[in-house]
C-alpha cells in the first residue's frame, strides 16, 4: 500500500472507499481512464471528485462534450450538491476560442474538427488553471478522428499539458476500444472500470475494479458500490488478513445449562457455528438465545435479519421472555433487515465490519444464509464470500452464528442450497422427529473444532416462554431421521 509520504500527497476521490481500493487517492498531474457502460456512474464518480477538490479550495474544470451544462447541473441538484468553484465548459468539439465572460461556451459538432477541439479544451484549462478536471467523454473526440494515429497524438497533447499544468485530469471513456490504437487507457497512468450488471430479479449489481495502476499498489480485484442520493458509496472487496487483532480465549454461553453442556461448555470465542435443521425447529429462536446472553453480560451482539421482518423478530423475542426492543433502545444489539433482492455480498461485508468495529461486537448472527445465497446473483462465489467474511469475524475475536434452513420437514429431505458445514467450526444439528402421537424436537453437536462436545441426542422444547433441553433420548434408533422407532427390549 501507499507510503505516509505518499498517501499525504494524493487527491482524495471524495469517495471513501474508493480512496480506499486505490491506497489513498490519485497522484497529482497524472491522467487516469473511467470506462463503463452507460449508467454505470462515470460522471457521477468524476463530479465527486472535483466536488471534493473544490471544498479544498482547488480550482476545477469539467469539460463536457457528451452532455449539456445544464444535464450536468440538474445531476448534481439531484445529489444535492453545490457545483461552486467547479467551470463548466460545454463543447461539441470546438472551432473557437473559449468565451471569457461566461461560465460556459457551446460550440456546434459539425463545424469542428478535432484539433480545433483539443485547442479548445487546452483554452479553457489555461483560462482556469485547475489543478483537476475532467474530460467527458473522449469518445466525442475519437469520434473526431480521422485515424487512430491521429486520435492518439491529441491525446497524447492533453496528457502532456495537463501534466505540465500539474493538473489531474480524468477522462471518461466508454468500454475500451478493442483497437488499442484507440483506447485512452493506453497512454493512462491508471484505469478505472466500473460495470452495471442486470441481475434476475431487483436492483442492478454495481461493480468496480482497477485495470490499471503505474508504479502504485491498489486493492485488487470487484469492488461493489451502490449510487445512492449523495454519489457513490464503495464497499472496498473484504482481504480478511488486513484485519487482525488479539483477543482472550474464552467460552461464550448461551444462558441455557443444557446447550451449553452439548458443546462441551460453550462455544469458542472467534468461532463460527452453523444452526442447521428444517424451518420450525427453533434456529432463529436459540441463536438468538446467544446474542441476548451477550447483552446480559455488558458485550454488544448484532444480528442481521434475512428472512423476517423486525417487527416479528421483537414479538418472536418477546414470547421468549427477550425483550430485544428494550436492549436494543440500549445500544447493546443491533438489528439489521435484510433485503436480498437489494444486496450485493460486498455491501452485507461492509455492513459486519462497520457494526463490528463501531461497537466492538462479541457475537453476530446471519439469519440466514438461505436469504444470504438468495442475495448472490452469482451462487457459486458464495463459499469465497462467505470464508473471507469468517475469517474476518474470527480475527476480531467475534463468536458467529449461522442459521440455515434445510428442505423438507420430517424425513430425509435434508438438502440444503449450500453445504457450509466444512466452514463453520461447529455444527449443530436440529430435527423433527415423531414420538408417542406427538411432534418434537431433536438437537446434537455434529461437529466441534475447538474440544469436545457431547455426543448424545436431546429433545429441545420451547416451553412457556422458556428454551429447554431434555435428557438425553435413549431406547430409539432414527430419530434424526426423523421417523425413530423403538429398541427392542426398551
Amino acid at each position: 500500500m501507499a507510503t505516509a509520504l505518499e498517501t499525504r500527497r494524493l487527491q482524495a476521490t471524495g469517495v471513501p472507499g474508493f480512496d480506499d481500493v486505490l491506497s489513498g487517492g490519485f497522484v497529482p498531474g497524472d491522467l487516469y481512464a473511467i470506462e463503463g457502460d452507460t449508467g454505470a456512474g462515470k460522471t457521477t464518480l468524476c463530479l465527486q471528485f472535483l466536488i471534493s477538490g473544490a471544498a479544498q479550495g482547488e480550482k476545477c474544470l469539467m469539460v463536457t462534450l457528451s452532455e449539456s451544462a445544464a444535464d450536468v447541473r440538474a445531476m448534481a441538484k439531484a445529489h444535492g450538491w453545490s457545483l461552486e468553484g467547479i467551470e463548466i465548459v460545454e463543447l461539441s468539439a470546438a472551432s473557437e476560442q473559449i468565451s471569457q465572460g461566461g461560465h460556459y461556451t457551446m460550440f456546434h459538432p459539425s463545424e469542428v474538427e478535432l484539433n480545433e477541439a483539443t485547442r479548445a479544451i487546452i483554452a479553457a484549462a489555461e483560462r482556469v488553471k485547475p489543478t483537476r478536471a475532467v474530460l467527458d467523454s473522449v469518445g466525442e473526440l475519437r469520434l473526431l478522428a480521422q485515424s487512430p494515429l491521429r486520435y492518439r497524438r491529441q491525446a497524447l497533447a492533453l496528457r502532456q499539458f495537463f501534466k505540465r499544468a500539474g493538473c489531474t485530469l480524468l477522462m471518461i471513456d466508454d468500454p475500451r476500444s478493442e483497437n488499442i490504437e484507440m483506447a485512452i487507457g493506453s497512454i493512462a497512468s491508471g484505469i478505472i472500470s466500473l460495470h452495471r450488471e442486470t441481475t434476475d430479479y431487483g436492483a442492478f449489481r454495481r461493480r468496480l475494479q482497477v485495470v490499471k495502476m503505474r508504479g502504485r499498489e491498489v486493492r485488487e480485484g470487484l469492488h461493489d458500490f451502490r449510487i445512492r442520493h449523495g454519489g457513490l458509496d464503495v464497499f472496498p472487496r473484504l482481504v480478511a488478513a488486513e484485519h487482525t487483532t488479539s483477543y482472550a480465549r474464552e467460552s461464550v454461553k448461551s444462558g441455557i445449562t443444557g446447550i451449553d453442556d452439548l458443546l462441551g461448555g460453550g462455544l469458542a470465542r472467534g468461532t463460527s457455528t452453523l444452526f442447521l435443521g428444517p424451518a420450525g425447529t427453533g434456529k432463529s429462536s436459540l441463536a438468538a438465545q446467544y446474542a441476548r446472553a451477550a447483552t446480559a453480560r455488558g458485550d454488544h451482539a448484532a444480528i442481521f435479519l434475512f428472512d423476517e421482518n423486525i417487527a416479528t423478530f421483537l414479538e418472536r423475542s418477546a414470547g421468549l421472555g427477550f425483550d430485544a426492543e428494550e436492549v436494543v433502545r440500549k445500544g447493546k444489539l443491533t438489528l439489521r433487515q435484510i433485503d436480498p433482492a437489494e444486496l450485493s455480498p460486498g455491501e452485507l461485508a461492509h455492513y459486519v465490519r462497520t457494526v463490528v468495529e463501531e461497537h466492538d461486537t462479541r457475537v453476530v448472527v446471519i439469519d440466514s444464509l438461505t436469504g444470504y445465497l438468495n442475495a448472490m446473483p452469482n451462487e457459486h462465489l458464495l463459499a469465497l464470500h462467505l470464508h473471507e467474511l469468517l475469517t474476518y469475524l474470527a480475527q476480531q475475536g467475534v463468536t458467529t452464528i449461522l442459521v440455515m434452513a434445510q428442505h423438507g420437514l420430517i424425513g430425509n429431505e435434508r438438502g440444503a442450497p449450500l453445504d457450509a458445514s466444512y466452514l463453520a467450526d461447529a455444527v449443530v444439528l436440529l430435527r423433527f422427529f415423531e414420538a408417542d402421537g406427538a411432534v418434537r424436537i431433536a438437537i446434537s453437536v455434529m461437529k466441534k473444532r475447538t474440544g469436545v462436545h457431547e455426543r448424545t441426542i436431546r429433545e429441545l422444547r420451547f416451553d412457556r416462554g422458556a428454551i429447554t433441553i431434555g435428557e438425553p433420548i435413549r431406547g430409539f434408533v432414527g430419530v434424526l431421521g426423523g421417523t425413530p422407532h423403538r429398541v427392542a427390549g426398551q
